[in-house]
């Protein structure tokens, strides 16, 4: 496959929901590319629907119309199998507020991932120790969620989200719950590792610093991007 079909396109996407006679544009007609080792920052008002355009792009949910082609691959026509599929092995997540399961070790949290979709049991946990490692937590992967800082939190959270080894990196406020400071740490460690492993990363966030160190800026408001 070409480089140039690479990375995460979404084609003339819009989404509306009805709620009785009300209707709500969230998505008008939205199209745009995100080629691989780049980072794009998706900025916009609260409530402007954000967090509905990384669900669409991340094939969480279906657009009304339109497409979200990943790595070349349409998504239109997709069964929900095909979907799931493409989704669990080429997407990763990351979200404002961690989602780890608290009765499980960090180290737990990333080889979970990695054994649904059917590796033994060893080979996760070699990558999911090698990917805590790499964000810094080699000295805390037994650590249980309740016994990690929010920023070591955050940081589990990333290496679960590269467990799988996606191509495609979405996030949604990755650093809003953290001061200032962790927050920086947090997107360095995030920029890195676009930089190195080559991901196409579209992260939505408030902060307009960390959106100025990225590579382009989609400014977001009244479902277009302007």
């Amino acid at each position: 496959m070409s480089n140039s079909m690479k990375g995460l396109s979404l084609a003339s996407v819009s989404k509306t929901y009805r709620q009785g006679s009300n209707e709500l544009h969230v998505l008008n007609d939205v199209s745009f590319d995100i080629k691989p080792g780049e980072l794009v920052a998706l900025i916009g008002p609260s409530g402007a629907g954000k967090s509905t355009m990384l669900h669409i792009a991340g094939l969480l949910e279906k657009p009304d119309s339109g497409d979200i082609l990943v790595n070349g691959e349409s998504s239109a026509h997709l069964n929900d199998k095909r979907r799931t599929a493409l989704r669990r092995n080429t997407i990763g997540f990351v979200y404002q507020y961690h989602h780890l399961l608290p009765e499980f070790s960090a180290v737990e949290n990333v080889i979970l991932p990695q054994m649904i979709t059917g590796l033994s049991r060893k080979e996760a946990q070699e990558r999911a120790a090698d990917l805590l490692t790499t964000v810094g937590l080699a000295d805390r992967m037994l650590h249980r969620p309740a016994e990690l800082s929010g920023g070591e939190q955050q940081r589990v959270a990333i290496a679960r989200a590269l467990a799988n080894a996606p191509s495609v990196l979405l996030a949604d406020e990755p650093t809003g719950n953290l001061d200032p400071e962790t927050a920086n740490k947090v997107f360095d460690l995030l920029l890195n590792l676009v930089r190195s492993v080559g991901l196409t990363a579209l992260i939505a966030t408030h902060n307009h610093e960390l959106a100025k160190r990225m590579d382009r800026v989609l400014h977001f408001e009244g479902g277009k991007i302007c």
